[in-house]
C-alpha cells in the first residue's frame, strides 16, 4: 500500500511540476543583445502531414457585403486496421466558431468575398493566428460603416517554433471588406482588453509592456491606455492617461 501511495505521490508532483513550468514560460524571449528583436521571429512552415488546412462555411457579418471564409487547420489522426489497412479519423471538420457578429477559433487567415463577385482575398499574407473577430454592429447601424477588429497572435515572441496563446496576443483592425488591415498595439505589448464607446465612436484598448524585460507580463510591468477614432481615416492610435487630473470643467445641464 505505502509503495502505491509513494507512485501515486510521485506521480503527481511530476504532473504538478510540468503544469507549473508550463504556465511559467515566458511570452517573450529576448536575444542575447537585449533588444527587442523577437517581435520579428516568424514561423517557418511546417510539416502539414498530419494537418488538412480547411475553410469553413463563409458567413455575412451584420449589413456588410463581403462574405467571409474562415481558414484554419484539422487535426486528422490515422491507426490501422486489423486488415492492415490505413484508416483515418476525425471527429469534426469545423475551425471556427460563429455567434452574432463574432468569429472565434485559432485561424490562420480570412477570406474575403463581395457577395456579388466569384474573386476571393485573404486577409493578409502573414503568417498569423487569428483568435477572434468582432463586427462592431452598433457602429455600422449607426454610421453605415462597417469594421472589423482582431485579437491576433502575430510573431513567435517565445521563440519556440509555433504562433498561438503562448506568444504576445495584438489587436488588428480592418475595414468590413478586410481592406486596411491595420495593427494597433505596440510590439511587444501584450493587448489586455478593448471595448467601444458608441457615443464617441471610439476604440480604447489596454495593453500591458514588459519594462523590466524578464520576459513575463506582471506587477513590475506598465499597462498603456489607447483609444482611436473610428471614424477617421488612418485610425491613429492615441495615448491617454485616466489617472491625470485636469482642472474640473463645469458643465451646463
Amino acid at each position: 500500500m505505502k509503495v502505491r501511495i509513494g507512485l501515486f505521490l510521485g506521480a503527481a508532483l511530476l504532473l504538478f511540476a510540468a503544469c507549473k513550468q508550463e504556465a511559467d514560460k515566458p511570452k517573450v524571449i529576448y536575444k542575447e543583445d537585449g533588444t527587442s528583436a523577437a517581435a520579428t521571429e516568424t514561423v517557418s512552415d511546417k510539416d502539414r502531414s498530419e494537418d488538412i488546412r480547411i475553410a469553413d462555411l463563409p458567413v455575412l457579418m451584420g449589413q456588410s457585403d463581403y462574405l467571409i471564409h474562415p481558414i484554419g487547420e484539422v487535426r486528422v489522426y490515422t491507426y490501422s486496421s486489423k486488415t492492415g489497412m490505413s484508416k483515418v479519423n476525425q471527429t469534426s471538420y469545423t475551425v471556427s466558431n460563429y455567434a452574432p457578429f463574432e468569429l472565434t477559433g485559432y485561424l490562420e487567415n480570412l477570406m474575403f468575398q463581395h457577395k456579388d463577385s466569384l474573386q476571393i482575398r485573404p486577409l493578409t499574407n502573414k503568417k498569423i493566428q487569428i483568435q477572434s473577430v468582432t463586427y462592431l454592429n452598433p457602429l455600422a447601424e449607426k454610421t453605415k460603416k462597417n469594421i472589423l477588429v482582431y485579437s491576433v497572435f502575430d510573431a513567435d515572441t517565445n521563440r519556440d517554433g509555433k504562433l498561438d496563446s503562448n506568444d504576445i496576443k495584438t489587436l488588428y483592425i480592418s475595414n468590413g471588406s478586410g481592406k486596411n488591415f491595420k495593427k494597433l498595439t505596440v510590439d511587444l505589448h501584450e493587448l489586455l482588453d478593448w471595448t467601444v464607446i458608441d457615443a464617441q465612436n471610439r476604440l480604447y484598448f489596454r495593453s500591458i509592456e514588459d519594462i523590466n524585460k524578464n520576459g513575463a507580463f506582471d506587477k513590475d510591468d506598465n499597462v498603456n491606455y489607447y483609444y482611436i477614432d473610428l471614424l477617421s481615416k488612418d485610425w491613429e492610435v492615441k495615448s491617454y492617461d485616466p489617472f491625470s487630473v485636469n482642472k474640473p470643467i463645469e458643465i451646463e445641464e
